[in-house]
């Protein structure tokens, strides 16, 4: 198992042996079926418990996914993950997450779902997709790789939207009108002259690193 192996990981593991051991007894001792409890007894031990296990363990596995360490232990992401120790106030992704105004272990599952009803269930069939590239396609390098679309303000304005610190900001507000076009989504957040550093992955060899403790 691996380091994130949790206890809830475990559960379906005993589940699932619990029903194999239960399984095999009904298999070898098929007369118990003939009456009404040994028929409750197979179907527990070769339905109920089976989808038990298969429900908690997709749980577990969706739980899983999105945590920042789940993202990043894909090889092509190695580089997005080295960005956010990047030691730059101007890299804001980086700045977020070494701050924690963003929980550092749901970072990329927090910037990048989209707050939508069926946001997370979106970005979670964008993962599978992730996954197949990952063991059956064609990794693209890394300045080949790109959002599905541009980045929404709706994914700032979340936590922003609304902040004192956001609101004051004079580049928001000027010229007049300028907050409402930021509301809309008609002026992109990560616009030229405003948040366009993002993760900087060209520059990583050229960059100091944050390290935790100093």
């Amino acid at each position: 198992m691996g380091p994130e192996t949790g206890p809830g990981l475990w559960l379906v593991i005993g589940i699932m042996a619990l029903s194999l051991v239960l399984a095999l007894f009904v298999g070898f001792r098929a007369g118990l079926t003939r009456d009404r409890r040994g028929k409750m007894f197979a179907f527990v031990g070769l339905f109920i418990l089976p989808v038990l296990a298969v429900w908690l363990g997709f749980r577990e596995q969706m739980t899983r996914a999105e945590s920042t360490r789940f993202c990043l232990s894909c090889h092509a992401m190695s580089d997005w993950g080295k960005s956010l120790y990047i030691d730059d106030p101007s890299v804001f992704p980086a700045v977020h997450f070494q701050n924690h105004l963003i929980p550092a272990d749901h970072a990329c599952y927090t910037c990048h779902t989209t707050y939508t009803f069926f946001g997370p269930l979106k970005s979670k069939i964008e993962g599978l997709r992730h996954m197949y590239v990952e063991y059956l396609g064609t990794i693209p390098p890394p300045a080949k790789i790109k959002l599905y679309t541009p980045y929404d303000n709706r994914e700032c304005l979340y936590c922003h939207g609304g902040a004192r610190d956001f609101l004051q900001v004079d580049k928001h507000n000027k010229p007049a009108g300028e907050m409402a076009k930021i509301m809309s989504n008609q002026v992109s957040c990560m616009a030229a002259n405003c948040h366009d550093t993002i993760h900087a992955i060209e520059d990583l060899k050229d960059v100091t690193f944050w390290k935790r403790g100093k």
